[in-house]
């Protein structure tokens, strides 16, 4: 009987999904998307350099480009998942909330530089602040949870969910080739993970229809995370700073290009 009920706490705390010895560990799950993310940066920085400039008069180099932005979308739904899973294992939100709001300040210049050529371009914000405010919006939500009860949880919740929404069209996060924002993208898979993480088919099914819908490559992003285990994956604690100034590094360098 004490077995059973050890078993059956364990596989709660996944989310009604049972433990798997295979897979991809969060490691595993942040090393995928930091190659996706390097696609992105390549695409504007890395291409045009390899092609000699301007690639809007060489169909090869545009295509090039063209391609690796769109492949770079399979991060999409993969740092969102790593947002939520991080968001319900730390030990302090606010902490969480204030080392994103550091990074996205931190990545601002650099990521207009290398999309735009400027030092300060509000046609584009760049995609971590996307992840934060998905984070702000779950983080409010579990404020309505504790407050609000029926009916008016569920209004105060929808309120919120369009306000993330409003937040990431107006200041244009993550705005790529004019057509896909990034950050309402983010913002819709954080809240499928948020949502459904207990109904681990009906989370992946939708998000991988939410990806198809979204140019694709997003569902690719949701495959990975199909297949992947509940475990970190490594041992030291800096590890995780190492992601953490990938992008603004990757930015940086991109600008010497």
């Amino acid at each position: 009987m004490k077995q059973q009920d050890t078993k059956t706490d364990s596989t709660e705390l996944i989310g009604r999904r049972k433990p798997r010895r295979r897979g991809w560990t969060v490691f595993n799950l942040k090393v995928i998307g930091a190659i996706f993310m390097f696609l992105s940066v390549a695409s504007v920085t890395l291409v045009p350099a390899m092609f000699g400039g301007d690639i809007t008069k060489n169909m090869t180099a545009l295509s090039t480009a063209m391609i690796c932005e769109i492949v770079s979308w399979c991060a999409i739904p993969i740092y969102a998942w790593l947002l939520f899973d991080g968001y319900r294992h730390t030990h302090s939100r606010w902490m969480y909330l204030l080392q994103l709001l550091v990074l996205a300040i931190v990545c601002e210049v650099p990521y207009d530089k290398v999309t735009s050529g400027k030092y300060v371009d509000l046609n584009s914000q760049n995609p971590v602040f996307g992840l934060l405010i998905a984070l702000i919006v779950i983080a409010a939500f579990d404020w309505v949870k504790r407050r609000y009860e029926g009916a008016m949880q569920y209004v105060l919740m929808v309120m919120l969910a369009i306000i993330g929404l409003l937040w990431n069209l107006l200041l244009h996060i993550g705005l790529r080739q004019g057509v896909m924002n990034i950050g309402t993208i983010t913002l819709a898979f954080v809240l499928i993970f948020y949502l459904m993480n207990k109904r681990e088919n009906t989370m992946m099914i939708t998000a991988g229809l939410m990806g198809a819908v979204s140019f694709i490559a997003p569902a690719v992003g949701v495959a990975f995370l199909h297949y992947r285990r509940d475990e970190l994956g490594y041992r030291h604690a800096w590890t995780k700073w190492v992601f953490y100034a990938l992008y603004p590094v990757m930015l940086l360098v991109g600008m010497a290009v």
